[in-house]
């Protein structure tokens, strides 16, 4: 198995895929490769990890959906970032022409390999090479994306389109209020149809959401979602207060209760007649 990611079949994996939805989990894995050597302890650096948020949809495959995961810690490389997203203030030496554009999640030392850690905490007491960071980028960036990217393809295929959902989480406080904050780029990335149908049945099972502030979709959504060549991607982030104690990284007695929701949820996405939704 690869250490960058993990793809959770549907039982009937070999056949045709029932339904044109992908799920995606890029920030839920717990891997901390030893050539890191972080400053920070452990405690710390795992507040960035979308915790559990991989065993909230777990049940995807049972009804249908691929599920691909990514293994590797986001705090040692994010697959949620565009690969060129190299922070200048963390790598020695000049960078490569393609990775000086300083975009704001660079500037805010969350580029594709993190500077710092949740709550802005620099993760490293030293910089590293761009050999490091580009050998990261290799092993685990590249090869999570040339899976994503087959699953996709493979839908569309099948279906006719794909319906990528990027599934995250949230602190608290990042949008107080909401238990949902759906990112489809301001619908660049998506038919309105799929955030309409994701918002109703969050609604229906009794959560409060919001659209694209204060997280509008990441470097998945923006690179997958594209409804003019047949895929469709949504980022989903969850408030972690309903399920979490974020301190700790311990789950609540909001969990079962959450999961439960949502597995709910997700049987109805996977009973969606996308095609007909999506390609009206």
């Amino acid at each position: 198995m690869s250490t960058a990611f993990d793809i959770r079949w549907p039982d009937d994996g070999d056949g045709a895929p029932a339904t044109p939805l992908v799920f995606a989990s890029p920030h839920s894995g717990r891997l901390y490769p030893e050539d890191m050597n972080p400053a920070l302890d452990s405690l710390c650096i795992r507040r960035s990890e979308d915790a559990r948020v991989d065993d909230l949809i777990d049940q995807a495959p049972v009804f249908g959906a691929p599920m691909i995961c990514a293994l590797t810690a986001r705090a040692y490389l994010d697959v949620n970032r565009d690969p060129c997203e190299l922070d200048p203030r963390l790598f020695a030496g000049a960078l490569p022409v393609e990775g000086r554009a300083l975009s704001p999640r660079v500037a805010a030392g969350l580029g594709v390999v993190a500077r710092v850690a949740s709550g802005g905490a620099e993760i490293y007491d030293r910089r590293l090479s761009l050999e490091e960071g580009l050998a990261r980028i290799a092993r685990v960036h590249q090869p999570y994306h040339d899976a994503l990217s087959r699953l996709l393809a493979r839908a569309r295929a099948t279906h006719g389109l794909a319906v990528l959902i990027d599934w995250h989480s949230m602190p608290q406080s990042a949008a107080p209020g909401v238990d949902f904050v759906l990112g489809d780029r301001f619908g660049a990335a998506c038919s309105p149809a799929l955030t309409s149908a994701v918002e109703r049945m969050l609604g229906e099972a009794g959560y409060r959401t919001a659209r694209n502030t204060p997280f509008a979709g990441g470097y998945t959504t923006e690179h997958y979602g594209r409804p003019d060549r047949r895929t469709h991607a949504l980022q989903v982030e969850i408030n972690r207060g309903l399920y979490l104690d974020e301190t700790r990284l311990e789950t609540t007695a909001g969990f079962p209760r959450l999961k439960a929701a949502l597995d709910g949820v997700i049987a109805r996405l996977a009973q969606t007649d996308w095609r007909l939704l999506l390609n009206p």
